[in-house]
């Protein structure tokens, strides 16, 4: 079974801030997790605020948690908040319900992890996760 690495992490993490960089973004916070939700590698830029590290891995988390993307996390969050709330409750009050947490999949199909990111608007965030994640090789699955 692949797995996502270190090596694969740090290089979605650099195309993600590259990405970023380019279009001005605001300074973001990334967050790459494997498939059973284990951190991998996590790196926040200069000037990112406090709880950043809580945010992108609560987004990432959200996914591989449900297997979607983080996006539909939160449309789900407007349609059945009740549901949201219990997943809240049930995780920990580790998910965050809010677009940026993008799920890993090898060209195969399989599974193999999460990227949440924070910093910018939600759209940007997911942007910067799903060309970290291509850039690497492998597919983005936001959901």
């Amino acid at each position: 079974m692949p797995q996502l690495t270190l090596d694969l992490a740090n290089g979605i993490i650099a195309v993600a801030f590259a990405t970023a960089a380019k279009a001005g973004m605001k300074p973001l916070s990334v967050a790459v997790l494997d498939a059973g939700g284990h951190l991998v590698a996590f790196q926040k830029q200069d000037g990112s605020s406090m709880l950043r590290f809580e945010i992108a891995s609560g987004k990432a988390y959200g996914a591989l948690a449900v297997g979607m993307g983080s996006r539909w996390l939160n449309n789900t969050a407007i349609e059945r908040p009740h549901f949201i709330e219990g997943l809240s409750g049930v995780s920990g009050g580790r998910i965050v319900p809010v677009p940026g947490g993008v799920l890993v999949r090898t060209v195969g199909g399989d599974l193999i992890g999460a990227v949440g990111i924070t910093g910018d608007t939600s759209d940007n965030d997911e942007a910067c996760a799903v060309a970290g994640i291509v850039a690497a090789g492998l597919v983005a699955d936001a959901g």
